[in-house]
């Protein structure tokens, strides 16, 4: 039996069980995002009827793969209506874009910062008004009260074993990770937790909430923001469900970059922000794929009684075969003018600062570009795929 076949009856009342132990990895970056749609398009054309069990996903991947495990269809259905979702994205549908909402909330920020909040003015949490977000994201998962009833009717239905979405508690500064489903494997880490809960719509938004730029999100009275921003293992959620095998799709392209060459000049504020957002949404995933790989060797070579519980994990890592960054540079015009202008202030115009802009590039031409190197990238990995779905 390969693994495109990924579910058998069994003797509780018709209902199903997840018949393979594949889990999917998907990590932030906001609007790159949309390249995990493609990738997961190209993969459906070949494996139409499979389904993965085990869905982690951070910041803009816990976007995906909350609307993955809501949705009632293979992956067929499931890749296709995540598709249409960024298709029909727009960026006033991420945050507020009119010109008084944008300006208004930099000049208050920069008063806040010169002078603190005056008496009787709320504080305001981030650069941008993510409420349109939250309002699609109710739409697209179909949820008139927050929850997600979908998630539920999977896991019941056994279509579906563990969902499990991370984001980063500032009260504590632990990275909690909130899944819904069942972890046989859990094991707390150094700053960072499990929580079992019902998983709604606050728990993707806290963990998409973009450091500085998207407000964080209270739940329970505490604060939540982007995953990332502490996550050291992205992997380890996918490992604790017990997953024998694991796909991530990594927004990270390591080909060569003209924007690495020295500069004379000091770096804008868009500058260093690019430079966070890599280390929190890219470079912690491509270092525990390193460390994986290790292990894996280390497993391989050592006789089992010596393993002390450790296991080998067959990992697949699809990446983008072009610079999403010089993406969004060359579409940089197609911003907002106000947003342009915010963004320009901020040195986002420079070549150095391109992977901050493709992060918060939510325009549509940007976006179909993105879905359709997914698609190519993906495409393009065939026998790899079937290595990792039929061996």
């Amino acid at each position: 039996m390969t693994l495109s076949e990924t579910v058998k009856p069994t003797s509780n009342g018709g209902q199903h069980r997840p018949a393979s132990r594949a889990a999917l990895v998907l990590g932030g970056g906001g609007a790159r995002a949309a390249y995990q749609a493609g990738v997961l398009r190209a993969i459906a054309r070949h494996y139409p009827d499979f389904r993965f069990p085990y869905l982690t996903g951070v910041s803009a991947g816990a976007i995906n793969i909350s609307l993955l495990a809501s949705h009632a269809g293979a992956l067929r259905e499931q890749s296709d209506t995540l598709a249409d979702l960024w298709r029909r994205l727009r960026m006033d549908n991420v945050f507020a874009t009119e010109g008084v909402s944008l300006l208004g909330r930099a000049m208050r920020i920069g008063f806040q910062l010169a002078i603190g909040a005056p008496p009787g003015m709320r504080k305001l949490l981030g650069m941008v008004n993510t409420e349109p977000l939250r309002r699609f994201l109710h739409d697209a998962l179909d949820s008139t009260d927050g929850s997600l009833p979908g998630i539920r009717r999977n896991i019941d239905a056994g279509r579906l074993g563990t969902v499990a979405l991370t984001a980063l508690s500032y009260g504590t500064g632990n990275t909690i990770t909130f899944f819904q489903g069942q972890l046989p494997s859990i094991r707390e880490q150094f700053r960072q937790c499990n929580t079992e809960v019902p998983l709604t719509v606050e728990h993707v938004m806290a963990s998409a909430a973009l450091p500085l730029f998207f407000p964080p999100i209270q739940i329970d009275g505490d604060w939540y923001g982007d995953g990332g921003i502490r996550l050291v293992n992205p992997l380890a959620s996918a490992l604790h469900t017990g997953a024998d095998r694991i796909l991530a799709i990594s927004n990270h392209y390591l080909g060569d970059d003209e924007s690495t060459a020295p500069v004379n000049e000091p770096p804008s504020p868009a500058t260093v922000m690019a430079a966070m957002y890599n280390a929190v949404f890219l470079d912690q995933l491509d270092q525990d794929v390193l460390e994986m790989q290790v292990i894996n060797k280390l497993v391989r070579e050592l006789p089992e009684e010596k393993r002390h519980g450790m296991r080998e994990i067959k990992l697949l890592v699809i990446r983008p075969s072009q610079d999403i960054g010089a993406m969004a540079h060359q579409l940089r015009h197609e911003l907002p003018s106000t947003l342009t202008y915010l963004m320009n202030r901020m040195g986002a115009g420079e070549i150095r600062s391109r992977d901050f802009l493709s992060t918060v590039m939510f325009q549509s031409t940007f976006i179909e570009q993105l879905i359709e190197l997914g698609l190519r990238d993906g495409e393009a990995l065939g026998p790899k795929l079937k290595d990792f779905f039929e061996a």
